[in-house]
């Protein structure tokens, strides 16, 4: 695993249950400036075995990014940890999420 993608690991397994961060959150915590894409992939390329709550990462504005399928999983997760959703679908990020200095 690449040095890269084990510092956006590491960024996003600190992000709480209940709480979500944005791809571009990630990237800039993780010292990557503004390459949100590579935490897209850095995501993409997890597997089932690698314990890293790749759920909790939304892109801006709180919309999840996943499309059909991982869609639906991605928001039964969310809601199952008790994130909210508006009417359109995104999640109302003052609300759920989540902000560096928590633990």
């Amino acid at each position: 695993m690449s040095e890269l993608y084990e510092k956006i690991y590491s960024v996003i397994l600190k992000i709480p249950r209940g709480k979500v961060a944005t791809y571009g959150q990630i990237a800039k915590l993780a010292g990557l400036g503004p390459n949100a894409r590579l935490v897209g992939y850095a995501l993409h390329a997890l597997t089932p075995e690698e314990r890293v709550p790749w759920h909790r990462v939304v892109g801006a504005g709180g919309k999840i990014s996943l499309v059909g399928e991982g869609y639906s999983v991605q928001r039964k997760i969310l809601e199952s940890e008790g994130v909210g959703f508006t009417e359109k679908g995104k999640i109302p990020l003052p609300l759920f999420g989540w902000q560096k200095t928590e633990k």
